[in-house]
């Protein structure tokens, strides 16, 4: 390269930094550059590289996906087993899937580790460690790990009996590589319920008994073990109360600290679809007391995990490290999961939550924030401690990797509205109504939409009245194929599914206030493929 060669491109570089941090009177405009800015084009033939595929959420190599199943940590890994038919994109005969991480970021994908069998089809479960060899499938030595899960009879469904669905158990010895069904399954029968499913079992260290919640038609039902092999009812619960707009599934109990203190109470999960408040499948909460037979609670009003229509039949992880409780959910609704426009592959999950549990005047809500895992694929592409927003005059962001980044930072308890768009017009509206003291998302015109009736058909408008404070912290993470945000250190959270015909490239914040937004940053998020 000649010296006028150099001296032109350090000119041209200069320009465009000029260029990239310019004001106007009536927008400002950043460009945010990065060595691998480039807009990454859809190609079908690479691997984790499909339109629409996740970048850093995990999905499965092919064919079809939904719920977690047999959430659990042993020996430095998370497992992740999950509905699964391998046949198809499209919901077929049921297997459980494989997936195992280090950190719940990086995953790998592992050989089916369930098949149907004379039983039925492999629906939802639950898997633990057996370290203590109580039900003697393994030795104290080798502690199995077990996996306990509903059967699926079709030829019965088919038939119109309602007794098609059992419980049945699987062992492995060799964490989670290969398993073995229990000889005399299924462990619990069916006593004559259309709904019956969807087994969640953990270690009750208090009664020192095995205890499991599973789902009868409009109920939770709660069961106790001392083998995990011959299971006693106990109670069931919700008949009369939460949200009943459709069957209830996925059910997940457990135990948390209210922050900041030593009160403990106990989180009882149940997933439901129809009903949801934005449509179609959702997973409501309760919080109460269990005394390792009966869950009780004096909650009034319908909580849920999530207020966004792509977030369902979502379950903890047993066994974690540090006692964290943390939590996966399906992305997608049963209302058009079948239908979304993506090849060889159907569905993701969410980034993994850590929850927490809080008290305000007597009321407990649940939160939830992304794992501080993901911080170490992070990378800042833009950062300003403080940044100025006029009223009505947007200020609006280029970046070629918007649709694999995260967006953080804090703002005043004020209106405010975020755009995100392409060159082909396509866009997605969040707005914050701080007198309505509302948050709506709006897919409407986010890209394709139109491959299911109700995807598109409005926005999604949520009440948010424990959003209190004069600052609310918002984190926003956008894939090739989703958006989950979280306000107020996840005191609410909305996970969507989207579709843009092209990356969006852009983002535009504007207030009907002068806003001044604090610690503002957007980060490139490594792919984990």
């Amino acid at each position: 390269m000649n010296t006028i060669t150099r001296k032109a491109n350090r000119i041209l570089i200069f320009s465009c930094l000029i260029l990239a941090f310019s004001c106007t009177k009536n927008n400002f405009e950043t460009t945010i550059n990065s060595a691998s800015s480039e807009v990454l084009k859809s190609d079908e033939s690479k691997k984790y590289k499909e339109r629409y595929r996740p970048q850093f959420h995990f999905s499965p190599e092919k064919k079809w996906m939904n719920d977690p199943n047999g959430l659990v940590y042993h020996k430095g890994v998370y497992h992740l087993f999950y509905q699964y038919y391998p046949e198809d994109i499209v919901w077929g005969p049921m297997h459980w899937g494989h997936a195992t991480s280090p950190d719940l970021i990086n995953w790998k994908s592992e050989k089916i580790a369930l098949y149907p069998d004379q039983n039925g089809l492999i629906f939802s479960g639950s898997a633990v460690i057996d370290t203590q060899n109580s039900s003697g499938l393994g030795s104290i030595q080798n502690p199995p790990m077990i996996a306990i899960f509903t059967y699926h009879d079709m030829d019965g469904e088919k038939a119109g009996k309602t007794d098609y669905q059992t419980q049945g158990l699987a062992y492995s010895l060799d964490e989670g590589k290969s398993w073995k069904k229990y000889s005399q399954n299924p462990i619990i029968k069916n006593p004559g319920i259309k709904d019956f499913r969807d087994p969640k079992v953990f270690w009750n260290a208090e009664t020192k008994l095995w205890n499991m919640t599973l789902v009868a038609g409009d109920r939770a039902q709660f069961y106790t073990s001392k083998n995990l092999i011959q299971w006693n009812f106990e109670s069931e619960f919700g008949s009369n109360v939460g949200a009943h707009g459709g069957v209830w599934e996925c059910p997940d109990l457990f135990k948390l600290k209210v922050n900041g203190t030593n009160k403990e109470k106990w989180v009882l999960l149940i997933s439901i679809n129809p009903g949801a408040p934005n449509g179609g499948s959702g997973t409501q909460y309760f919080i109460g007391d269990y005394d390792g037979k009966r869950f009780t609670t004096d909650q009034k009003d319908i909580k849920w995990v999530d207020y966004g229509t792509d977030n369902y039949a979502g379950v903890t992880y047993n066994n974690t490290p540090n006692g964290e409780r943390v939590f996966i959910g399906w992305m997608s609704n049963w209302s058009y999961a079948r239908n979304t426009p993506t090849k060889n592959w159907r569905s993701a999950m969410t980034l993994p939550r850590t929850l927490a549990l809080t008290e305000t005047n007597g009321v407990y809500n649940l939160q939830s924030q992304v794992v501080k895992q993901l911080k170490s694929s992070e990378k800042v592409a833009f950062e300003r401690d403080k940044m100025t927003i006029e009223n009505d005059k947007p200020k609006t962001f280029t970046y070629a990797l918007l649709n694999q980044s995260k967006i953080d930072f804090k703002a005043k308890n004020e209106d405010l509205k975020l755009v995100f768009s392409n060159d082909v017009k396509d866009s997605l509206v969040v707005y914050y109504d701080a007198q309505l003291k509302s948050f709506t998302l709006d897919r409407r015109n986010s890209g394709q939409v139109k491959f299911e009736k109700s995807f598109g058909a409005q926005s999604q408008n949520t009440k948010t009245p424990l959003l209190q404070s004069k600052t609310i912290h918002y984190q926003i993470f956008l894939d090739w194929s989703s958006i989950e945000l979280f306000l107020g250190g996840g005191t609410y959270s909305f996970t969507a599914q989207i579709f843009p015909n092209q990356p969006y490239t852009k983002l535009s914040i504007s207030s009907k206030n002068d806003q001044c937004l604090k610690e503002f940053s957007i980060s490139k998020i490594n792919s984990i493929w």
